[in-house]
């Protein structure tokens, strides 16, 4: 498995759901945010205890997670 120093799943927090460092923020609230346009640094001056590090974490972590499973997409019109 790749390391990934910064994610953490504990089931006391967020329901043991992909978090940054223990945080109650979730590797999908990033992605979310950064998916509807939010800029790093916006997501940063939002969020002060989040480093730029740990938002490009949540992309590398995201995109690991995405070589695992296949998934079944229609097909495109």
């Amino acid at each position: 498995m790749t390391e990934f120093p910064r994610i953490t799943r504990d089931p006391a927090v967020m329901a043991g759901k992909a978090c940054i460092r223990g945080k109650r923020v979730t590797v999908a609230m990033i992605l979310g945010n950064l998916g509807e346009g939010v800029g790093i640094d916006e997501l940063l001056a939002a969020y002060p205890y989040l480093e730029r590090e740990d938002v490009l974490e949540a992309l590398r972590y995201a995109a690991w997670m995405a070589q695992e499973r296949e998934i079944a997409l229609a097909p495109a019109a």
